[in-house]
């Protein structure tokens, strides 16, 4: 919780700035602007993902574990042995990409005119995989104030940057701002891990070999299986793009980034500090298993009430985040909201795979879920269009979570725990009531009604976590605090 309320308060101004951003983007850009970004990024987003190596996170353990060690030799021999490989591997990205800036143009928009926009937005691969080891620095060592503060000031700049780029450049402006803010990331990055005064080291080959050796082996298979993830999004994009044109890859970027971002803020926030802890200890069950599920409540705790404040009152997010032009997303975000009672604890049992190191589990764990997953994506749009690609969302999920929770079921003895189950099952009741009555109950009543169950929702929230983490008593002591000040 103290991790989630770090992030958490971070992700809130996050969210105003990307509230704001997703303003000006939608009246600036429209719905096509959307979408060509989107696909703009999308791409360089694959790109970079087979190139990274998925130091991203498999670098975490090792920075983690020379910070627990204590010993400053090893935590330098370690960061300076990561920097060195996030600077070949950002040089690798932007050098593929540069040389084939063509055929990217061709397969992502079927047609070679955008052959120059990937050319210049290259250099974001290396801009951002540099940025990333520095964040990844953070996040080892646990420096989570630091690491919330290079996050939101990077945010904040990527807003003030391209904003203006918009404004004056419309569409064409889309490759300036994602280059100046990648910049803007890089120095804030660089700027608060600056602060931990980590000395550089020499990096002999022997040294390369037996640091790197580790954070490559296992983030390779990190890297397939966030490669197959990001492929899978990319292909459905050009589906999209195929068959319902650009606009509808804007619509289908702003649902889902309403998901993704405003909803999977808690998700961002909780996994800063919840591998490093589940990793310390997946080698004890049992205690995993606790874990586990007092993660999987504390998600669902957060969630359930903003996911029944966008089943009831989604049109207006969307009004307020985009424009009218994009409330075509209403009924795909509705049911991507109920998916998403199943991907809180399917997303907290799938850590424990990694955690314990069994990568290859979890390759294939990943693997047959994209699988899947892009299937139903294909189908869905196929034959429902927007709110297909919803209800594929939602079909997926519930299978992912029975695919997890049976595989850690067999392998490691985990199970739910009834404290979870109870959790699970009302707080999902009350999400279901909720995408019943927006279907088939007139504005007001949905409102008026969906008004209490939000309510109901929150309450029951409130009680549960005081329950675990003294809520009221928190609130008092801080109010006490601030009265003695």
């Amino acid at each position: 919780m103290k991790a989630t309320s770090i992030f958490g308060g971070v992700q809130v101004f996050n969210i105003i700035i990307s509230v704001v951003k997703s303003k000006f983007v939608a009246v600036l850009l429209g719905p096509a602007g959307m979408g060509i970004a989107g696909l703009l990024t999308s791409t360089t987003n694959f790109i970079g993902t087979i190139t990274n190596l998925g130091l991203n996170t498999s670098a975490v353990r090792n920075i983690a574990g020379a910070n627990a060690t204590g010993d400053d030799k090893k935590i330098s021999e370690v960061a300076s042995v990561l920097r060195r490989l996030v600077w070949l591997t950002g040089i690798i990205g932007t050098l593929v990409t540069l040389v084939l800036s063509p055929l990217l143009s061709e397969l992502t928009f079927g047609n070679r005119d955008y052959t120059v926009a990937f050319m210049w937005i290259s250099v974001t691969l290396f801009l951002t995989q540099i940025s990333n080891g520095q964040l990844v620095v953070l996040q080892g060592m646990r420096k989570l104030q630091f690491l919330a503060k290079a996050n939101l000031a990077g945010t904040t700049a990527s807003l003030f940057i391209s904003v203006p780029l918009y404004y004056v450049w419309g569409i064409d402006g889309i490759v300036p701002a994602l280059i100046f803010s990648s910049f803007g990331t890089l120095f804030f990055s660089w700027f608060f891990a600056s602060k931990l005064k980590i000395t550089s080291v020499r990096i002999n080959k022997s040294l390369l070999l037996s640091e790197g050796g580790d954070m490559i082996r296992m983030g390779f298979i990190l890297s397939i299986n966030s490669l197959i993830a990001v492929g899978t999004s990319y292909i459905v994009r050009i589906f999209i793009s195929r068959v319902g044109g650009i606009e509808q890859v804007g619509l289908y970027n702003a649902g889902f980034t309403i998901i993704n971002t405003y909803v999977g803020m808690v998700f961002t926030a909780m996994s800063t500090d919840y591998f490093p802890r589940l990793s310390g200890i997946a080698h004890d069950n049992n205690i995993a298993r606790n874990i586990i599920n007092q993660q999987a409540e504390v998600a669902l705790l957060i969630l359930a009430p903003i996911l029944t404040v966008f089943l009831v009152f989604i049109n207006f997010v969307v009004l307020l985040f985009y424009s009218s032009r994009f409330v075509a997303v209403d009924s795909m975000i509705h049911w991507a909201a109920l998916g998403i009672f199943f991907k809180a604890p399917s997303w907290a049992i799938a850590f424990l795979f990694i955690a314990k190191g069994h990568t290859r589990l979890f390759f294939y764990n990943e693997l047959s879920a994209n699988i899947y997953m892009l299937a139903f994506n294909i189908i869905g749009y196929k034959l429902g269009g927007l709110e297909g690609l919803g209800i594929s969302f939602f079909v997926g999920y519930l299978i992912y979570l029975t695919q997890v929770y049976l595989i850690a079921r067999a392998k490691f003895g985990y199970f739910f725990t009834k404290s979870f189950q109870s959790i699970f099952l009302i707080q999902f009741l009350l999400g279901l009531s909720c995408f019943v009555g927006a279907r088939f109950l007139n504005e007001i009543v949905l409102y008026v009604a969906g008004a209490i169950v939000i309510a109901g929702s929150a309450l029951y929230s409130f009680r549960e976590l005081d329950k675990r983490i003294g809520i009221k008593n928190l609130i008092a002591d801080r109010l006490k605090k601030n009265k003695q000040i």
